[in-house]
């Protein structure tokens, strides 16, 4: 999902002429806005589904969203280029079309791989799409009309982001000709044939004036700097971390160090780099890059691992884990409008919405405390809704707050690096909170089972087993509901699971008896793998609080106020 409030701050001095077609083409960009805002959260929603029709393992539902956002990431700033060289219109209808073919592409894929594969496909399209449509609002209206034309994004981040888990949650049920999860995808088509109808009829064929070079080099320096520690981020658990996922991250580093030497070069040759030097010279702007990291991971992070918390660990169907995330994406709607209202309090906005949402992940913490596996929507609808205020709050002044940092003439280059860490860090994010999840999972419902294992042995002693028996069962039982939550087959049963059944036949000692354990073995693997989950999301919460203290402390490092709007050029 990129953020488009950041191209408020780079409307042009210059007032040209109005374009006739200017609000059509405008309702053109929002449907290819709406499109991208869908589809960075829909996999939230539907990644379980799809993971039991396609199989694979839990990092597969990690790379479900992460290959969108890192291929998004990467591509962002260089899709902006390609408009300035080859013309706007143009390059929206590649990217539309190619966003459409990703969707189609995701819509038959037959296994995990392809999927992945097309997801990155709809990133790298995407990438060329969006930034097309904000270049273009910034030459078809006038100042006194440029600020409404971007006002219309709000109401439409808005309504998707509330929207967008319901539609995925709904179209999952309802399984429309029997598409089941592969409907959201499918969706794309008309929505995307719109665009680019509307597209040929209403959007400008005006050209840039300048054309930069691209930087190729330095586009795929970034890209394989970012895989290289992203991949074994989310692959490193399921291979038990051998020498090579850490020697992969080291080398991300160091190509992370090349390419800033590299760009360093290329501008004192007087070539157009991918990101301008200077800005990583300014405080503000560095530190506004940290902070958009750890902000846009905590927030991505947060909303993957809770969406496989209420899905597969309470077992909520995919329309009740959408509703279960509206008080989320309604309060970040409110949290914008409060923000509006304050904005002479510069960053301090910035920080008292940190402090908000941390207090609301604070309170999803105490829920789950407080009412244990058994937590329903309407009990984390409070802490949710102050969630989403406070990340409303947060999100609303930050681009103008880091751009205030920046020279007039960095100002475009600053917000296509803004967007694309947005982008990074929602890879970051999910990669890293995920594999803290999924790597603390096994345990944690092994402790669970430890803690019933008390009530588990009273009632097989209740079915007459002998106490050796009890024992090696609930062992069984122990190691088998562990491996079942980590197993990268769903589908297929554990070793550990197939010696529990067969040494649980064994041990009874009637038909009757055989009933009363397996129903006791049922009830203690329920309940412990509810509690499992509760815990190890209450882990990541920890985890999330502490990434938002670190982030009230990163915004120190920004200016105190966005800059005014004269000096802006708005």
């Amino acid at each position: 999902m990129s953020t488009t409030g950041v191209a408020s701050a780079e409307t042009p001095i210059d007032s040209p002429a109005p374009y006739r077609w200017r609000w059509a083409a405008l309702f053109v960009i929002l449907a290819a806005e709406v499109m991208d805002l869908l589809d960075a959260v829909v996999t939230n929603i539907a990644g379980p589904s799809m993971r039991a029709d396609l199989g694979g393992g839990a990092s597969t539902l990690q790379w479900l969203a992460a290959a969108y956002t890192l291929s998004m990431a990467i591509g962002l700033v260089t899709g902006g280029r390609l408009g300035d060289i080859h013309g706007r219109r143009t390059m929206f209808l590649v990217g539309a079309a190619g966003f459409t073919l990703g969707s189609l592409l995701c819509a038959v894929s037959v296994s995990p791989g392809m999927l992945i594969g097309a997801r990155v496909v709809q990133g790298l399209f995407g990438a060329v799409m969006l930034p097309q449509g904000l270049g273009m609002i910034k030459e078809m209206f006038p100042p006194k009309e440029s600020q409404k034309a971007f006002g219309m994004f709000g109401p439409v981040m808005g309504l998707s982001a509330v929207c967008g888990p319901i539609l995925a949650g709904w179209l999952v049920d309802a399984d429309y000709f029997g598409t089941g999860w592969r409907m959201i995808f499918l969706i794309n088509l008309p929505l995307g044939a719109a665009a680019i109808l509307g597209a040929v009829r209403y959007l400008p064929k005006g050209r840039s004036e300048t054309k930069p070079q691209l930087d190729i080099l330095g586009m795929l320096l970034v890209a394989l700097a970012a895989l290289l520690i992203i991949f074994p981020l989310v692959q490193g658990r399921e291979y038990d971390w051998p020498v090579w996922t850490f020697v992969m991250m080291g080398a991300s580093v160091i190509v992370f160090v090349v390419f800033g030497r590299y760009e360093s070069s290329r501008s004192k040759a007087g070539r157009d780099p991918l990101v301008v030097p200077s800005l990583f010279r300014k405080r503000g702007f560095s530190g506004g890059m940290i902070l958009g990291l750890v902000f846009f991971s905590a927030m991505q992070g947060f909303m993957l691992v809770f969406n496989l918390y209420t899905q597969i660990g309470l077992g909520y169907a995919p329309l009740k884990a959408g509703l279960v995330m509206v008080p989320w994406s309604g309060g970040m709607i409110v949290g914008f409008g409060l923000a509006q209202g304050v904005t002479k309090f510069g960053r301090a906005v910035l920080q008292a919405g940190t402090l908000v949402m941390a207090v609301g992940v604070f309170g999803v913490w105490l829920t789950l405390d407080m009412v244990g596996g058994g937590v329903g929507p309407w009990q984390l609808l409070p802490s949710l809704l102050v969630t989403g205020i406070g990340m409303g709050l947060l999100m609303a002044p930050f681009f103008d707050i880091v751009l205030a940092s920046v020279e007039q003439h960095e100002t475009g280059s600053a917000s296509g690096t803004m967007t694309a860490v947005q982008q990074l860090g929602g890879a970051f994010g999910v990669a890293i909170l995920g594999t803290v999840f999924f790597g603390l999972l096994g345990g944690g419902i092994a402790t669970a089972v430890d803690h019933r294992a008390d009530g588990l042995r009273e009632q097989l002693t209740a079915a007459h087993l002998a106490p050796a028996a009890q024992e090696r069962i609930v062992a069984d039982l122990r190691t088998c509901t562990s491996d079942r939550a980590v197993a990268k087959d769903p589908a297929a049963t554990p070793a550990s699971c197939a010696r529990l059944e067969k040494d649980t036949r064994s041990a009874a000692t009637s038909p009757q008896a055989g009933a009363r354990i397996s129903a006791a073995l049922q009830d203690t693997a329920s309940s412990a793998f509810r509690s499992g989950f509760g815990s190890v999301m209450q882990t990541v919460l920890w985890i999330v609080a502490g990434m938002l203290a670190l982030t009230f402390l990163l915004a120190f490092l920004l200016p105190r106020h966005a800059r005014p709007e004269e000096s802006a050029g708005h």
